[in-house]
């Protein structure tokens, strides 16, 4: 099983120039823990989680004191990513090693969703029929 059969294809990403803000909103609204970032090109360029957020603000001292900076600036950047044709447990042990996740998943370089370490665990369980 590849990561083009359980990848989250539909999700929210954010851009160069998206703000903590934007991350803030998106992250509640479609209830996702970590975005993307992607340049012109739909290219991953950075990943920022709630908790990059949250080390951000107890280093500047407030939300509001980085809300309208922009949000690659606090996330990791050149983030890891696999293909879509990638094995499934081959991208689950990928996260395990490099603790992530959130996995950015590529087509000809082009950000095309995204897949959870759950996502991962439950898929493996389910091609064994367990």
């Amino acid at each position: 099983m590849t990561l083009r059969e359980v990848v989250h294809a539909h999700i929210p990403v954010l851009y160069e120039d998206s703000t903590i803000r934007d991350a803030v909103d998106k992250m509640d609204i479609y209830q996702f823990p970590a975005l993307v970032v992607v340049n012109s090109d739909h290219e991953p360029i950075a990943v920022i989680t709630e908790g990059d957020v949250a080390r951000a603000v107890t280093m500047k001292g407030s939300l509001t004191a980085i809300a309208k900076d922009p949000a690659h600036v606090y996330g990791s950047k050149d983030p890891r990513t696999a293909r879509a044709d990638t094995e499934v447990s081959d991208a689950l042990h990928m996260m395990l090693n490099s603790g992530t996740t959130l996995l950015p998943v590529t087509d000809r370089d082009r950000l095309a969703g995204v897949v959870l370490r759950v996502d991962l665990m439950q898929a493996m369980l389910q091609d064994s029929g367990l």
